[in-house]
């Protein structure tokens, strides 16, 4: 595939009819095309998070990221991000709020004319239970990727982290729609091992579709190419198994 490419910013309505400033990338090719939603993690829309997007777009999908924190104002994307989680992730990106506009990212991207109609999610981090949550409240999503992303089960309040989310959601995964593939370093926190097992059990028992990757010597973030946290062997065969999935449930 030619490595030709759109990239822009973009709006498109989103929860409560806001327009969401949002990055985008898409292949210039004449076939059709599978979109993917990408979710930033909660230190914000990043030049990582942009590469993510670019990559994408390079492999064949037409990709979107919404900028989750565009209510607090304009401004650098780090400024946002920090003044956001200064006030709590719970309150700065409400579970409602968020699946609005992710919901509003997938109408766009099958809006597109080369839109093959088939839209996945990834997130990471927040994006990662962002994206679990969505593979349960948005039923228009064809496959979810969550990419370690913690407080799906309930936390004890952390008075280090205002508004930080603690209740979990995996009393949603009831409603679990979408095909979910999770990926997760071992060496994590949030979710660490007991916490994946249990979350992999509760889907088992649901009977809901999904595949668990786990790596060893691994932690959070560990796709993050731009941080000390990267693991190049793991990334790689992490995101081999991202396109995997998405191979199967988007093209």
């Amino acid at each position: 595939m030619d490595d030709e490419m759109l990239v822009e910013w973009v709006g498109f309505p989103g929860h409560g009819g806001d327009v969401i400033k949002a990055y985008s990338a898409r292949p210039l090719v004449r076939e059709e095309t599978p979109g993917v939603v990408v979710l930033h993690h909660a230190p914000g829309l990043d030049p990582w998070c942009k590469e993510v997007v670019r990559a994408f777009a390079s492999a064949g999908f037409a990709a979107v990221a919404p900028h989750l924190y565009h209510r607090r104002g304009p401004g650098h994307w780090a400024d946002v991000a920090a003044a956001a989680r200064a006030d709590g992730l719970g309150v700065s990106m409400p579970n409602e709020q968020v699946m609005g506009d992710i919901d509003g990212a997938a109408r766009y991207l099958r809006a597109q004319p080369s839109s093959n109609g088939k839209v996945g999610v990834i997130g990471f981090c927040s994006g990662g239970r962002q994206s679990f949550l969505a593979a349960c409240d948005v039923p228009s999503l064809d496959a979810a990727v969550d990419c370690w992303g913690g407080s799906i089960l309930p936390q004890p309040p952390d008075p280090s982290r205002p508004g930080s989310p603690s209740r979990g959601v995996i009393h949603r995964a009831v409603d679990m729609s979408a095909p979910l593939l999770g990926i997760f370093g071992n060496d994590d926190a949030n979710p660490d091992i007991a916490q994946v097992d249990e979350i992999d059990r509760v889907l088992t028992e649901l009977g809901k579709e999904h595949e668990f990757h786990r790596y060893d010597g691994a932690g959070h973030a560990f796709f993050t190419a731009d941080k000390p946290n990267y693991r190049q062997e793991q990334a790689v065969d992490g995101w081999a198994k991202v396109y995997a999935f998405y191979d199967k449930h988007l093209r």
